[in-house]
């Protein structure tokens, strides 16, 4: 029982029983309570990871491990925990010694876990901060397969300047690596990231903000949801495209946001898209103020709309949406060294009170468990 729950019940218990019993039924009561409901906000947890690493992705893979990249003054690094959060493993080193170079700092822009949880994980450096040819300031990609010490080789896979990266991971097999270079391109693997096919653009009409970013995430039907913010007329609205991994048909192409938000001038926003069980969720922000939506799987916004959150955040900082299978979603955002979260039920309301946890960095990590827990890492 919380502190305050216990001083409530101490006051309602005292007057009839006297202070010394009423320590004693509350003591038997807190032994007979029933479990949480899944709407309580108590259902919503934070877990450090070691050695001083500043979390910037998580993601849960197939058999409910909590897989975690983090930034450090050696270069990026991987976690993983087994029980839910309780611990994490010794850190691994993204980048190997051999694409270590004076000066060339890599940085973790996304991670995706896929089949037989191997990870993958979209790298960007600061090769342009260092006049290094324009090949090299590209998107750089990594892996981890299961049982394996080490990850391959860091290795360049566009070979060219580029930003925005993210990164999505099938249950087949299947990899597609998304970037922004003017316009928006995918590069798609069907043998586990060996092999990435040429950079190809969804749909040459799209006009991405070119300083933002993009996400993308496989639905549980198969198809890839690609979220990114456009910049056509000033107007910086969200849209969702849904893209058939056959190749077959015109991608989808759903305005998602709302609230308008007309700048002339890139806002360098992050922002997300996961699957739940009824489509997909998305977060994102507008004038500094985060927002929300459930989406079906045909990308159609669902009821009760777009869905003010009371986050906020600034330039190039992380926001995360997490859906659990009884339709909960759990939003959360960095902000000033702060991890703030919000706990929403299927319909869209608020439950419980804004959480919060210091946390350095600009990125946001957490994950939904099986059993309808959230676990956020600060």
């Amino acid at each position: 029982m919380r502190s305050s729950q216990t001083a409530s019940a101490l006051r309602r218990i005292a007057p009839k029983c006297g202070l010394l019993a009423a320590i004693l039924c509350v003591i038997f009561a807190n032994s007979i309570l029933p479990v949480h409901s899944a709407d309580d906000a108590d259902r919503v947890s934070t877990a450090r990871i070691p050695g001083g690493l500043k979390a910037g992705k998580a993601q849960a893979g197939p058999d409910g491990a909590i897989h975690v990249v983090a930034d450090s003054d050696a270069g990026p690094q991987y976690v993983v925990s087994r029980d839910g959060g309780k611990t994490f493993s010794t850190p691994i080193p993204i980048v190997d010694p051999a694409a270590r170079k004076p000066g060339l700092k890599f940085i973790a822009w996304d991670l995706a876990v896929g089949k037989e949880s191997r990870v993958h994980v979209a790298l960007g450096t600061n090769a342009w901060q260092l006049k290094l040819p324009k090949e090299e300031w590209g998107y750089f990609y990594a892996a981890l397969a299961p049982g394996a010490k080490a990850f391959t080789p860091v290795r360049n896979i566009n070979h060219k300047p580029s930003e925005g990266f993210s990164i999505a991971a099938g249950d087949r097999g299947a990899v597609v690596a998304t970037f922004l270079a003017g316009k928006i391109y995918t590069m798609s693997s069907r043998d586990g990231g060996a092999t990435f096919s040429e950079p190809a653009e969804p749909d040459a009409s799209w006009n991405p903000c070119k300083c933002c970013t993009t996400s993308v995430a496989y639905g549980t039907d198969g198809k890839l949801a690609l979220l990114y913010r456009e910049e056509t007329n000033n107007d910086r609205d969200v849209w969702l495209s849904l893209i058939d991994p056959s190749g077959k048909g015109k991608a989808s192409h759903t305005r998602i946001s709302i609230t308008p938000w007309k700048i002339a001038a890139c806002p360098m926003t992050y922002f997300t898209v996961v699957p739940n069980a009824k489509g997909y969720i998305a977060a994102w922000p507008t004038k500094g103020q985060i927002y929300f939506a459930q989406l079906d799987k045909d990308g159609t916004v669902l009821p009760p709309g777009e869905i003010k959150t009371p986050g906020t955040n600034g330039m190039r900082t992380g926001v995360i949406a997490l859906g659990a299978s009884d339709g909960a979603t759990l939003i959360a955002w960095k902000n000033n060294d702060t991890l703030g979260w919000q706990l929403y039920d299927a319909k869209g309301q608020a439950q419980g009170s804004t959480g919060s946890a210091p946390s350095a960095g600009s990125g946001a990590a957490g994950v939904a468990l099986a059993n309808g827990k959230f676990v956020l890492i600060p």
